[in-house]
């Protein structure tokens, strides 16, 4: 439960910064984990990014705001960290359909987004298969992007970078290199150094020489929640983390770990209903 308190602690600090400026690695520092896992934590606890709950709750607040009608349209959009009239007109019609100035007509329809408090929810009704390794580190080698991302930012470059990588022929590269080190498999791994997101690499863990066209990475020393998953990707795996993330991890004793996450890709097709991956989830003992 001091896992789930500590969340809403960091949801009250964005809930009083929604006229300032919002810094994630404050909100972060509350919940008491890293910039990158707090990001993570967050979007598969809420089911939408924190920059994106930050723009619908400030514009919920500009809504209401306007309805009143005792402020010009140009001072909301200041107040809520909008440098133009434009930005803050943009905003403001991607979450209620309409320009600021048509809110302040009466018996107009305004989309309003509550503040988000997170509860324990016990489910258990779909069995989920893992083991806790504890593992000494290990070298990756593989393509590699260190473009900054945000949560937001993975969704959308992450599976552009798979699709880069495989129309060059990079996994077959990859598997090339293989030599039977452990985990055994191509691996998607976001790397985490000093707390903050600091590459996301396609590999696999391997003794070889790093061919000039590739990158290596040490995966320090840690223990790991390994999660069997089955089922055909994409959603298969994506609907794994947000269960291990929203049903074990807050009862499980352990809380996320500043080192990598991994997915590991075993041969197959990943279509197939029966198609075997694993996801390997950071932790430490609260």
């Amino acid at each position: 439960m001091d896992w789930i308190q500590r969340l809403n602690e960091a949801v009250d600090y964005i809930e009083n910064n929604l006229d300032q400026d919002v810094n994630v690695e404050v909100a972060a520092k509350i919940a008491t984990c890293s910039t990158f896992h707090f990001q993570r934590m967050f979007t598969y606890i809420a089911g939408v990014t924190i920059g994106e709950y930050i723009r619908r709750r400030r514009m919920t607040l500009a809504a209401f705001e306007l309805i009143q009608g005792n402020q010009k349209v140009v001072d909301i959009a200041t107040k809520y960290g909008y440098e133009s009239p434009t930005a803050f007109n943009r905003a403001f019609q991607a979450i209620h359909g309409m320009a600021p100035s048509m809110a302040k007509n009466q018996g107009v329809s305004l989309t309003v987004y509550p503040r988000i408090t997170f509860t324990l929810s016990i489910k258990g009704d779909e069995v989920m298969n893992f083991r806790i390794e504890k593992k000494d580190g290990f070298r990756i080698v593989g393509f590699a992007t260190k473009e900054p991302m945000t949560m937001e930012d993975c969704f959308e470059k992450v599976p552009l970078f798979w699709s880069e990588v495989m129309k060059k022929g990079g996994i077959e590269k990859i598997c090339g290199i293989m030599d039977g080190a452990q985990p055994n498999g191509v691996l998607g791994v976001s790397t985490c150094d000093d707390g903050a997101f600091s590459g996301y690499f396609i590999a696999a863990a391997t003794h070889a020489p790093c061919p000039q066209e590739m990158e290596e990475y040490m995966v320090p020393e840690g223990t790991w929640a390994i999660f069997d998953c089955i089922g055909p990707m994409p959603h298969a795996i994506q609907n794994l983390q947000q269960r291990i993330i929203t049903e074990w991890l807050p009862t499980s004793g352990y809380e996320y770990a500043a080192a990598p996450d991994i997915e590991v890709y075993f041969e197959g097709d990943q279509g197939a209903s029966d198609y075997r991956s694993q996801v390997w989830l950071p932790i430490v003992k609260k």
